[in-house]
């Protein structure tokens, strides 16, 4: 589907994505099998990048890691993704076309404190989600500002709690054992520190992988409207479908009045100018009745 293409084409052209997975139901017989839809999101607004976001999906049959070096097999950069072994192979420095940099997300680390301090009163946990937000909220602050001033203010405000939450959880993992679910959660971070601290550095990087993680919510609802795919076929359908509409929403379009405007006057309109049609660029087109 061209529009698709073109939309998966402006992802991959992004500095940076964010990438996520989640199950999707497929029909087999008699009973449904578990399939996968991927995302892979490019949104620059945080570091007030002027290219418009948009979201590709992608459909398979299950999580193997297989599909994301399919999906990804011409794309080199930064990319915010959860601890997926499947990504690995992609982050190896003698990949080609050159390696995928990863940076992991806060979110992701901060919600097993959240949920042992929410369910157990955990009081380490209690104190490791304090730490996070106060880093959370200097993130917020700088929200849509230049790379450099992110890095700026991180290295001035943020670094210093990180440097502080670092010699904490090394402190606190040396007094519990290793099998305890705070013991986990702790491993969970600091075995990944390189990852989780790169976005000090890079004002390109968000702490989080929330991007993905929204796109990925419609997914969860149509679950429980739709139920299942089909058929594989069906999978790859919702996934061109999940692209568009997303895309869409992104860009503040509404995904219907878009898509029926622009399905309606693809057929006629040259290849060569279907950029015009892309949900950044888009203008209904006005029927004569609407013009007088």
């Amino acid at each position: 589907m061209p529009l698709n293409d073109v939309i998966r084409t402006h992802v991959f052209a992004a500095e940076r994505i964010h990438a996520d997975d989640t199950t999707v139901p497929v029909l087999a017989k008699d009973k449904t099998r578990t399939g996968r839809l991927w995302t892979y999101v490019r949104d620059d607004r945080p570091f007030g990048g002027p290219d418009p976001p948009a979201a590709v999906f992608f459909y398979s049959r299950d999580r193997g890691g297989e599909h994301p070096e399919q999906h990804l097999a011409r794309y080199a950069g930064l990319m915010q993704a959860d601890a997926y072994a499947g990504f690995n192979r992609l982050y190896e420095a003698n990949r080609k076309p050159g390696p995928i940099i990863e940076a992991a997300c806060w979110a992701h680390g901060r919600r097993k404190f959240f949920d042992l301090a929410r369910l157990n009163k955990a009081p380490i946990a209690v104190e490791a989600v304090e730490r996070i937000d106060a880093i959370f909220a200097i993130e917020r602050e700088i929200n849509g500002a230049t790379p450099q001033e992110r890095v700026r203010i991180r290295h001035e405000r943020s670094q210093p709690l990180i440097i502080e939450l670092h010699t904490w959880l090394r402190e606190q993992r040396a007094r519990i054992s290793k099998h305890s679910e705070t013991g986990k959660a702790i491993d969970y971070i600091l075995k990944r520190w390189a990852a989780f601290t790169r976005f000090l550095d890079d004002g390109r990087l968000c702490m989080t992988n929330n991007a993905a993680e929204r796109e990925l919510r419609a997914v969860a609802m149509g679950r429980k409207n739709w139920t299942f795919a089909g058929s594989d076929e069906g999978g790859r359908r919702a996934a061109a479908i999940y692209t568009l509409i997303a895309t869409a929403k992104l860009n503040d379009i509404d995904p219907q009045a878009w898509l029926a405007d622009v399905l309606a006057r693809l057929p006629d309109h040259p290849a060569k100018r279907i950029h015009e049609l892309m949900p950044w660029n888009w203008r209904r087109k006005i029927t004569a009745a609407e013009a007088a």
